[in-house]
């Protein structure tokens, strides 16, 4: 089944060379996705000189992934807000979302990007008719007393339950979006480099390193979603990552008659919540609905995920001709307020964003930005990646309860297969081959690839993924490619390649990241 994303169907975003020279720039961004495309473009415009390193292909990986809901209403709800933080700082956080909204807009209308942007409501409300109004009247009222413009609504349209609506939300086609900053960015002083994964970055001389050449810099902005260790301490590093969880969460794409369903984004209460984005076309209604998120690696029947989304679904639009399928992946942070800012010195990330990829994403830009241009920024202490505000602890022991478990439980347990054999053509299995566990993939003409099935961060056993054809690392959410190669960190280094006879390793094919 093909799970390609209704927005890699619909838009072609222009291809770049990898890079082959050595170069010196102000800034290297790592990550070719909202954040980094952003940030490249922003420096871009204030004269400096840049360069924009990306794995595989521009917007390839989590904003491709999108649903694309542009939305200052995060995922922890303005009282909780409030609660957690006081009026200053909640206020502070919506105010960060409407501006990255507003910003988007400007860069829509000043480089004229054909993205099919568009104001409209969002809608918080009931996940069932049972559910009364207590909640949506107190999130109502403390929206009021932060000065947010929300309404209550006994009867939100198309599901007809009590919720709250929050006008002057948007949506756009993300990749159309990437698509015209790559453009802008890349006429200007942005040098754009696919197919250019980074080996190692140093310090002395502060370098970023690659199989074909090096780029000597001043500033780094690792936009990589899950960020690299890069040039902050393996200590700070791993302390980072404590505050993350890894979430995958899946998506329908599909067609319905013109004015089917009211134009806008509307989030359930449902735990995990669905979500769904409407959108007005000029002959049809194209619906974008999701949800049913577990954390990553540790859903063993990936393809009945979509089963159950579709059944949803088809409650309220049974009508529905669905045209794509696809997953992506979020992280949740320890208190739910992005990670963003200084890990070391001159080293920028943003991480952490939850359900509001492109908002955040756009904030990290104008973040980033604001840091290595020396100007103010009234969110640098809210998002501050080592505030204080809220421990850790809590959170990491629940969010990793069961990370000490699975890694004796996993290495315990017995592999799903004794035999290449017993891996059919497009199946992954983890194999015994030998003394070793082996992810093994067998592709649709039969051959094999053979690879550690040891996930390269914390050592736990990774999963095959049969919806996204994917190997998942239950513990931390790292994802690989079938030959090893990292999709997704917290791992970065690849799973080493292995005999398919005896299972020991083969010297490796890929380089590390360190």
């Amino acid at each position: 089944m093909d799970h390609t994303s209704h927005w890699r169907k619909t838009s072609v975003l222009p291809r770049f060379g990898r890079l082959e020279e050595d170069l010196t720039v102000d800034v290297v961004v790592v990550g070719a996705g909202i954040t980094g495309l952003t940030t490249a473009l922003l420096l871009q415009q204030e004269g400096l000189s840049v360069a924009l390193v990306e794995r595989e292909r521009c917007g390839g990986v989590d904003t491709a992934q999108t649903t694309a809901h542009l939305t200052a209403v995060t995922d922890a709800r303005l009282h909780e807000l409030l609660s957690r933080f006081g009026p200053a700082a909640a206020r502070q956080v919506w105010d960060a979302g409407t501006a990255a909204i507003h910003r988007i807009a400007e860069l829509v209308r000043t480089l004229d990007i054909d993205c099919g942007f568009k104001w409209c409501p969002g809608f918080l409300h009931a996940a069932t008719p049972d559910e009364g109004p207590a909640l949506f009247e107190r999130e109502t009222a403390a929206a009021r007393a932060l000065g947010v413009a929300a309404e209550y609504d006994d009867a939100v349209p198309l599901f007809q339950v009590p919720g709250v609506r929050f006008p002057r939300q948007a949506m756009f086609h993300p990749l159309a979006y990437l698509t015209g900053l790559l453009r802008a960015a890349a006429a200007g002083n942005v040098q754009v480099f696919e197919d250019t994964e980074v080996q190692t970055i140093a310090k002395k001389p502060r370098q970023v390193r690659t199989a074909h050449g090096r780029i000597n810099f001043g500033h780094l902005v690792l936009a990589t979603h899950n960020p690299l260790t890069g040039l902050a301490s393996t200590l700070r590093a791993a302390l980072l990552q404590t505050k993350l969880a890894l979430y995958t969460s899946y998506a329908l794409g599909a067609r319905l008659p013109r004015g089917r369903l009211a134009e806008g984004l509307f989030w359930d209460t449902a735990e995990p919540y669905h979500y769904l984005r409407a959108a007005e076309g000029r002959n049809q209604t194209y619906a974008i609905y999701g949800g049913e998120d577990h954390k990553t690696g540790q859903e063993a029947d990936t393809p009945a995920v979509y089963t159950r989304l579709e059944a949803k679904l088809r409650t309220f639009a049974p009508d529905a001709e669905i045209d794509a399928r696809w997953s992506g992946q979020v992280i949740e942070t320890n208190d739910g307020l992005p990670l963003i800012g200084e890990t070391a010195e001159r080293q920028f990330i943003a991480t952490g964003f939850s359900g509001n990829g492109m908002t955040f994403g756009t904030v990290a830009g104008m973040m980033a930005a604001d840091a290595i241009l020396g100007r103010p920024n009234a969110w640098r202490q809210l998002f501050d990646p080592h505030r204080k505000k809220i421990s850790s602890a809590w959170n990491f022991l629940r969010e990793n309860k069961d990370f000490p478990v699975r890694l004796v439980r996993d290495r315990l347990t017995k592999p799903e297969a004794k035999s290449l054999r017993d891996v059919a053509p497009g199946e992954g299995k983890v194999v015994a081959l030998g003394k070793s566990k082996v992810a093994a993939y067998r592709d649709t003409r039969g051959r094999v690839t053979a690879c550690s099935a040891i996930c390269t961060h914390l050592q736990c056993v990774v999963a095959w993924n049969p919806a996204e054809k994917t190997w998942d690392c239950p513990c931390h959410g790292s994802r690989f490619h079938p030959d090893g190669r990292v999709i997704s960190g917290p791992a970065e280094e690849p799973l080493p390649r292995v005999s398919a006879t005896t299972g020991r390793p083969l010297r490796s094919r890929h380089a590390a990241v360190r």
